[in-house]
Protein backbone atom coordinates (compact mmCIF):
# COMPACT_ATOMS: atom_id res chain seq x y z
CA UNK A 1 0.00 0.00 0.00
CA UNK A 2 0.95 3.02 -0.99
CA UNK A 3 -0.42 5.38 2.18
CA UNK A 4 -0.99 4.64 6.01
CA UNK A 5 -4.56 4.76 6.82
CA UNK A 6 -6.04 3.99 10.65
CA UNK A 7 -9.16 4.69 12.37
CA UNK A 8 -8.57 4.24 16.09
CA UNK A 9 -11.05 5.04 18.75
CA UNK A 10 -9.16 4.84 22.36
CA UNK A 11 -10.96 4.84 25.63
CA UNK A 12 -7.77 6.27 28.17
CA UNK A 13 -8.36 6.48 31.61
CA UNK A 14 -5.94 7.63 34.43
CA UNK A 15 -5.62 8.89 38.00
CA UNK A 16 -4.45 11.98 40.69
CA UNK A 17 -1.71 10.89 42.15
CA UNK A 18 -2.56 9.40 45.59
CA UNK A 19 -2.01 11.78 48.56
CA UNK A 20 -1.87 14.68 45.82
CA UNK A 21 -4.82 17.20 45.54
CA UNK A 22 -7.85 16.61 43.33
CA UNK A 23 -9.44 18.37 40.32
CA UNK A 24 -11.75 20.91 41.58
CA UNK A 25 -14.87 21.43 39.97
CA UNK A 26 -14.19 25.15 39.12
CA UNK A 27 -11.04 23.97 36.66
CA UNK A 28 -13.06 21.19 35.17
CA UNK A 29 -13.83 22.50 32.10
CA UNK A 30 -10.65 24.33 31.25
CA UNK A 31 -8.49 21.66 31.81
CA UNK A 32 -10.71 19.66 29.69
CA UNK A 33 -9.77 21.63 27.41
CA UNK A 34 -6.69 22.02 27.92
CA UNK A 35 -6.88 18.52 27.39
CA UNK A 36 -8.48 18.61 24.05
CA UNK A 37 -6.04 21.10 22.53
CA UNK A 38 -3.24 18.69 23.39
CA UNK A 39 -5.27 16.33 21.75
CA UNK A 40 -5.45 17.62 18.37
CA UNK A 41 -1.91 19.26 18.81
CA UNK A 42 -1.16 15.46 18.59
CA UNK A 43 -2.77 15.05 15.39
CA UNK A 44 -5.70 13.26 17.33
CA UNK A 45 -9.28 13.61 17.92
CA UNK A 46 -10.77 14.56 21.71
CA UNK A 47 -14.26 13.46 21.09
CA UNK A 48 -15.16 13.74 24.78
CA UNK A 49 -13.12 14.46 28.21
CA UNK A 50 -14.58 13.86 31.41
CA UNK A 51 -14.04 12.38 34.78
CA UNK A 52 -14.51 13.44 38.68
CA UNK A 53 -12.16 14.54 41.25
CA UNK A 54 -9.58 12.05 41.34
CA UNK A 55 -9.71 10.48 37.73
CA UNK A 56 -10.37 11.58 34.05
CA UNK A 57 -11.49 9.19 30.89
CA UNK A 58 -10.79 10.60 27.51
CA UNK A 59 -12.80 9.07 24.18
CA UNK A 60 -10.51 10.20 20.81
CA UNK A 61 -9.74 8.99 17.74
CA UNK A 62 -5.79 8.46 17.76
CA UNK A 63 -3.85 9.57 15.04
CA UNK A 64 -1.51 7.07 12.85
CA UNK A 65 1.61 8.78 13.64
CA UNK A 66 1.66 8.38 17.50
CA UNK A 67 2.14 5.80 19.75
CA UNK A 68 -0.27 5.52 22.13
CA UNK A 69 2.18 5.79 25.37
CA UNK A 70 3.64 9.41 23.60
CA UNK A 71 -0.32 10.92 23.31
CA UNK A 72 -0.71 9.62 27.76
CA UNK A 73 2.83 11.27 28.09
CA UNK A 74 1.57 14.15 26.13
CA UNK A 75 -1.19 14.99 27.83
CA UNK A 76 -0.41 13.97 31.58
CA UNK A 77 2.75 15.96 31.07
CA UNK A 78 1.37 19.11 29.80
CA UNK A 79 -1.95 19.29 31.67
CA UNK A 80 -0.25 19.32 34.87
CA UNK A 81 1.80 21.57 34.00
CA UNK A 82 -0.73 23.98 33.25
CA UNK A 83 -2.77 23.23 36.01
CA UNK A 84 -0.39 23.63 38.01
CA UNK A 85 -0.21 27.86 36.90
CA UNK A 86 -4.09 27.97 37.58
CA UNK A 87 -4.09 28.08 41.43
CA UNK A 88 -1.50 27.64 44.26
CA UNK A 89 -4.23 24.97 45.51
CA UNK A 90 -2.14 22.92 42.31
CA UNK A 91 1.07 22.96 43.24
CA UNK A 92 1.95 19.38 44.12
CA UNK A 93 -0.80 18.21 41.57
CA UNK A 94 0.61 15.22 39.47
CA UNK A 95 -1.08 12.51 37.60
CA UNK A 96 -0.16 8.77 38.65
CA UNK A 97 2.36 7.03 36.59
CA UNK A 98 0.42 4.83 34.77
CA UNK A 99 -2.71 4.46 32.98
CA UNK A 100 -5.73 2.26 31.25
CA UNK A 101 -6.14 2.41 27.91
CA UNK A 102 -8.99 0.10 25.81
CA UNK A 103 -10.00 0.25 22.54
CA UNK A 104 -13.65 0.93 20.95
CA UNK A 105 -15.10 -0.24 18.26
CA UNK A 106 -17.07 2.11 16.15
CA UNK A 107 -20.01 0.71 16.86
CA UNK A 108 -19.50 1.20 20.60
CA UNK A 109 -18.21 4.66 20.51
CA UNK A 110 -22.06 6.16 21.48
CA UNK A 111 -22.26 3.56 24.59
CA UNK A 112 -18.76 5.28 25.91
CA UNK A 113 -19.42 8.61 25.09
CA UNK A 114 -22.79 8.66 27.16
CA UNK A 115 -20.49 6.28 29.90
CA UNK A 116 -18.14 8.98 30.00
CA UNK A 117 -20.24 11.83 30.31
CA UNK A 118 -22.58 10.15 33.09
CA UNK A 119 -19.00 10.22 35.56
CA UNK A 120 -20.40 12.02 38.13
CA UNK A 121 -24.16 10.08 38.17
CA UNK A 122 -21.98 6.46 38.07
CA UNK A 123 -19.93 7.78 40.87
CA UNK A 124 -22.59 7.76 43.05
CA UNK A 125 -22.89 3.93 42.70
CA UNK A 126 -19.60 2.47 42.27
CA UNK A 127 -15.94 3.59 43.51
CA UNK A 128 -12.88 4.99 40.82
CA UNK A 129 -10.96 1.53 42.12
CA UNK A 130 -14.45 -0.63 41.42
CA UNK A 131 -14.78 1.33 38.06
CA UNK A 132 -11.05 0.91 36.81
CA UNK A 133 -10.87 -2.75 37.78
CA UNK A 134 -13.93 -3.67 35.88
CA UNK A 135 -13.00 -2.28 32.89
CA UNK A 136 -9.87 -4.44 33.14
CA UNK A 137 -11.85 -7.13 33.30
CA UNK A 138 -14.09 -6.29 30.77
CA UNK A 139 -11.42 -5.71 28.21
CA UNK A 140 -9.84 -9.13 29.48
CA UNK A 141 -6.66 -6.67 30.76
CA UNK A 142 -4.25 -8.68 33.48
CA UNK A 143 -2.94 -6.80 36.07
CA UNK A 144 -1.72 -7.20 39.63
CA UNK A 145 -4.16 -4.96 42.16
CA UNK A 146 -1.06 -4.50 44.39
CA UNK A 147 0.44 -2.21 41.53
CA UNK A 148 -2.58 -0.50 40.14
CA UNK A 149 -2.79 2.27 42.90
CA UNK A 150 1.05 2.96 43.44
CA UNK A 151 2.48 6.29 42.62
Amino acid sequence: MSQSLSKLFVHIVYHVKRGRCTIRQQEKKDLYAYMAKIICDNQSVPIIINGIEDHVHILCMMSKNIALAKLVEEIKRHSSRWIKTKDNYYSTFAWQGGYGAFSVSPSAQKKVKRYIQDQETHHKKISPKEEYIALLKAHGVEYNEDYLWTD
